[in-house]
């Protein structure tokens, strides 16, 4: 079965294609990636996650816990198209990898649960697609589960990630007697055998013929209304050509206005040909998407085009330490890589050479002398960079905008059991946050003990588990605990500090009036985040100064006067000033406004605040009344619940530091039938100790 809307293509970097797979965890991500590698020829088993033999999902504790935990990049080829192809973990603990991907991909296929349709991962890394412009197609997977509907799962696509659903298929039959799917364009029925790879073709049911000529109506009046040039042939001839059709999809899908959605169910190998063909179809090539921006030499703006002839740059999105070595995971924007060539890490201005140029498939490795514009492709021999690097030719320096870091928000004490293997330990620690920059480790002075933190429970503790198995240390973990933040609840206004300092040499000034108040939602950032103005007349403070107030400000955020936790949720503002015509400089306004605002927050009204997330839990019927007696315990405000085939969903908002072991007590108040998942949403206010769970203003 083959589809011929697509084959024009007159340059190699139009028949690429750099895609990732989305969702949920335990949607079907990684059987969907196994069954294209199959499919394409790049495999000859399919892997099964369930038996732990599936290519992206290689590393052991993967194949023990049965989930994506690490990134991983294939490479195969379909229909005369290369496709780089990144498989993203689904667990919200490791979304920074999911981050990570999508700052480097063109296109992406979102998979959906027919059964469960838009979960709170889905829809978090749908977001994350929509940060980065990334233009996706969706797929609602497990069409032969119990309980599967295509147009249930299609309306909570509608109702929670707001895009314009655009229908190409009907599912034939239903359940376990799910067969086959109704093409839509073409107005065809493809159905797989049992076991079978490719999809017989041939005419539409009698008994579906009706419904899909209603849903193929459905679809020229949704396109029709979205797309200008659709519309006129619509208005002119009462329908919509395949061809037409085709177009306007591809352009919607690129654009973002519309997202085509096929159905089936990879688990059982039904669905995923046409899907390689809609993606090679309707997703974008790298000479599709807007040229990538970076900061010049000279500190402005430039672009590069996906040109092998353009000056090299390229961005890592990903290091990794092997048996034989470290590899670098490149997205080549522009220019040609060569095999020994010497580039520069346009951060840090080292020079580094390129040892190997390898295509990658998960943990298996193609070599090849040069990569070009477009490709996505691991090297080794670069010794310093690292995920969010930029190398680029060392004669047209660009430095690339890297993902964005979330912050930690779970920690734990590490130690090595024998004090012989502290320096081990150390240098295990070095390289994990290395390969994955949303951990973090650091030194507690007041306990001097060695604190990793990370995205959650899940993240730390994969993390630990790859120190000993990797290391083969024996590693003592203390309890988790959250990270708190500290925000003003009621400001201070007309707050002054005067600077004065006199040792001998040349002395330091610097007076600085402050006005500190809690950050509006209306300002840009929420409740969370810091602004700083001035609105210093007169040249009383001059601008160089006035930097320096700010950066001083943001020193003293590090640490507030609750606890020593980050301040966040803040505006300051600088109203007035005054400097010495010998002693002021940038080094005393900036002591000043570091030591005016710690002055400034121990005047302020004060709340503690804790990370808190969404839950959400699926249970037995019969079980529900103890959960939520459970979730209550644990400061839960429940926000809502749906029924669900013999069960029940419970949403609700519960601080992070009560989830610690909740896996545990789930299973057993529901015999092991209970599930659940989480989101972070943010911070709360925490109680004061001594206090009702009320959140109530600490001084």
């Amino acid at each position: 079965m083959r589809t011929s809307l697509h084959r024009q293509h007159t340059s190699p970097l139009t028949a690429v294609r750099n895609l990732g797979i989305l969702a949920h965890v335990d949607a079907g991500k990684t059987t969907v990636t196994e069954r294209i590698l199959c499919l394409t020829g790049t495999t000859h088993k399919r892997g099964e996650v369930h038996d732990g033999t599936t290519v992206t999902d290689f590393d052991s504790q993967e194949r023990d816990r049965g989930i994506t935990i690490f990134a991983a990049a294939v490479s195969c080829a379909w229909d005369g198209h290369r496709i780089n192809l990144i498989d993203t973990p689904g667990h919200v603990d490791f979304a920074d990898e999911v981050e990570r991907s999508l700052r480097v991909l063109d296109g992406a296929i979102a998979v959906f649960d027919a059964v469960a349709g838009v979960e709170p991962q889905s829809e978090s890394v749908w977001r994350q697609a929509d940060r980065y412009g990334v233009p996706r197609i969706a797929f609602v997977n497990k069409l032969d589960r119990a309980g599967a509907d295509l147009d249930t799962a299609v309306d909570s696509v509608r109702r929670r990630l707001h895009p314009a659903p655009l229908v190409v298929q009907l599912p034939i039959g239903a359940e376990d007697r799910f067969t086959g799917v109704v093409d839509l364009l073409r107005m065809r029925s493809l159905v797989w055998a049992d076991g079978g790879d490719t999809a017989e073709e041939g005419p539409v049911p009698d008994a579906l013929l009706d419904e899909a000529r209603r849903r193929r109506r459905m679809l020229e009046e949704a396109v029709a209304e979205l797309y200008p040039l659709a519309l006129e042939e619509f208005c002119a001839t009462a329908t919509l050509t395949p061809r037409t059709l085709a177009r306007a999809l591809r352009e919607l899908t690129r654009s973002g206005d519309g997202v085509v959605v096929l159905c089936g169910s990879a688990y059982r190998n039904r669905g995923i040909e046409p899907l390689l063909d809609a993606a090679v179809a309707y997703l974008p090539s790298p000479l599709d998407v807007p040229a990538v921006r970076g900061t010049g030499e000279d500190g402005t703006e430039q672009e590069r085009t996906a040109d092998p002839a353009a000056p090299f740059a390229a961005l890592a999105f990903k290091v990794n330490a092997t048996p034989t070595g470290r590899l670098t995971y490149l997205r080549v924007y522009s220019g040609t890589l060569t095999k020994g060539e010497t580039v520069m890490d346009a951060g840090t201005r080292r020079t580094e050479r390129i040892g190997r140029i390898l295509r990658v498939r998960a943990d298996r490795h193609a070599e090849l002398d040069r990569a070009v514009a477009g490709d996505i492709v691991a090297v080794a021999g670069p010794k310093a960079a690292r995920a969010g690097s930029t190398l680029c030719a060392p004669g047209a320096p660009l430095l690339l905008e890297p993902a964005t870091v979330a912050e930690p928000v779970v920690s734990v004490a590490v130690e090595a059991r024998r004090s012989t293997d502290t320096g081990r330990l150390a240098a295990a620690l070095a390289r994990l946050v290395e390969e994955d920059p949303s951990l973090t480790v650091r030194t507690a002075p007041e306990t001097g003990q060695t604190v990793l933190s990370g995205m959650g429970e899940l993240h730390l503790e994969v993390a630990v588990e790859k120190i000993r198995r990797a290391h083969g240390l024996d590693v003592g973990v203390g309890r988790p605990r959250v990270a708190h933040r500290e925000t003003v609840v009621r400001g201070v206004f007309g707050l002054a500090y005067r600077h004065v300092k006199q040792d001998g040499g040349a002395g330091q000034f610097a007076h600085v009036v402050l006005d500190v108040e809690p950050l509006a939602a209306g300002d840009g950032e929420g409740a969370t985040g810091f602004t700083f103005r001035s609105a210093v007349v007169g040249g009383r403070v001059p601008q160089e100064y006035v930097r320096a107030v700010e950066a001083g400000c943001r020193d003293a955020l590090a640490e507030g006067p609750l606890g020593g936790h980050p301040v966040t949720g803040l505006s300051v503002l600088l109203t007035d000033g005054a400097t010495h015509p010998k002693d002021s400089s940038e080094m005393a306004f900036r002591t000043a406004g570091r030591l005016a605002l710690r002055e400034a927050l121990r005047a302020c009204l004060m709340v503690l605040l804790e990370p808190v997330a969404e839950v959400t839990v699926t249970v037995p019927d019969d079980a529900v009344g103890g959960v939520l007696g459970d979730l209550a315990a644990r400061r839960g405000r429940v926000s809502g619940s749906t029924a669900r085939a013999g069960a029940t969903v419970l949403t609700a908002t519960v601080p992070l530091a009560e989830l610690f072991g909740y896996a545990t007590r789930l299973r057993s108040r529901t015999r092991g039938r209970g599930s659940f998942t989480t989101r972070p949403t943010g911070y709360a206010p925490a109680p004061a100790p001594g206090q009702a769970a009320s959140g109530t203003p600490a001084r």
